[in-house]
């Protein structure tokens, strides 16, 4: 894999906000450490917010149409992929992960970040989707990047344990040598950012950091989930990124490229569409579970002067299976210009 040393120099990495290292179990007693990690007011809206919405949403059946959580449609959808003989087509989709590659080129790049990689994994459900986790880890062995970014949705269910959805992330990380950084998606609780960050893990939960190389930086920020838990905070994740210089913005859905657009990120990096996973022939996806126009919906796209790019995913949501809508990892490569 390629690394940050070399002619441009070395890489390094300077937080705008440095929180204390989280430390504790990543169950409930972990709150303590949250307020810690993201302050008093972050850590007990996000905590309140999950508790209210499972009690009132997953346990009650009030599902206020989001499909993630409408357990009697996936056994509906599940059934009928049986009944037509799919299924197996469609699990076999959905391991076919491959690697698709991005240039962004932009005036505002430093020269000493020519060529600077990203690998992006998003949507990765890694209870659900063993076989595609499998070909991912394979995969990433063979790329060369300089940092690795994570958009979100790392368990397949959206309340309960989080347990297997952590050992899964820790295996695909480990395999890993670069730094990572990540942010959380609608599928995610907050309990898991301790247990990952020991890990190596950075989150950006509306952070920013700069990273340096060659005497020259550039910023990547992130969001906290702005799909269903709605914590996100683009101005403050943008409050120490100064004006004029290059900058990624990390979200879990495309659904703020405005809001990012506007803040005058460079580039937003993006999931949570699942391309729409099970899609007719030639692609078109007849459910994208975002408020975004299709053309936001998968892969390179631009809005005002903001590049961006909507990732597939690597995993499957709600049942293991696609059509006409590969699986992907991302290696988005800078060009200055």
């Amino acid at each position: 894999m390629s690394g940050a040393d070399g002619a441009t120099g070395q890489m390094s990495l300077t937080p705008h906000q440095t929180p204390e290292r989280a430390t504790g179990a990543p169950e409930p007693a972990a709150d303590g450490d949250l307020a810690r990690r993201l302050g008093p007011v972050h850590a007990r809206q996000r905590i309140g917010i999950e508790r209210e919405y499972e009690a009132r949403i997953f346990r009650h059946g009030i599902n206020f149409f989001h499909i993630e959580n409408w357990y009697s449609l996936h056994r509906m959808i599940r059934a009928l992929l049986r009944a037509s003989g799919l299924s197996w087509a469609g699990r076999r989709n959905a391991a076919r992960v491959r690697v698709n590659r991005n240039i962004v080129a932009s005036a505002r790049l430093p020269r000493a970040f020519d060529n600077f990689t990203l690998l992006h994994l998003s949507d990765l459900h890694v209870e659900m989707s063993g076989q595609a986790m499998r070909r991912t880890g394979e995969l990433i062995g063979a790329l060369e990047y300089d940092i690795c970014v994570l958009t979100g949705d790392y368990r397949a269910m959206t309340a309960g344990p989080f347990a297997a959805a952590l050992s899964g992330v820790t295996r695909l990380t480990s395999k890993i040598d670069r730094p990572i950084f990540a942010v959380l998606g609608n599928h995610d609780t907050v309990r898991m950012v301790p247990e990952l960050e020991r890990a190596g893990v950075r989150f950006l939960m509306n952070e920013s950091v700069a990273i340096e190389r060659g005497g020259a930086r550039i910023h990547l920020a992130g969001v906290d989930d702005a799909h269903y838990f709605r914590v996100d905070n683009v101005e403050k994740a943008a409050a120490l990124v100064p004006r004029g210089e290059f900058s990624v913005l990390l979200s879990h859905t495309p659904e703020i490229f405005r809001q990012a657009a506007h803040a005058g990120f460079d580039l937003m990096l993006s999931g949570h569409t699942h391309g729409g996973q099970i899609c007719l022939p030639g692609g078109f996806a007849p459910k994208l579970n975002a408020r975004v126009p299709r053309r936001i919906a998968l892969g390179a796209w631009d809005h005002e002067m903001m590049q961006g790019y909507t990732s597939s995913g690597a995993g499957t949501s709600i049942v293991t299976a696609r059509f006409f809508c590969p699986p992907e990892i991302t290696l988005h490569r800078l060009k200055a210009c």
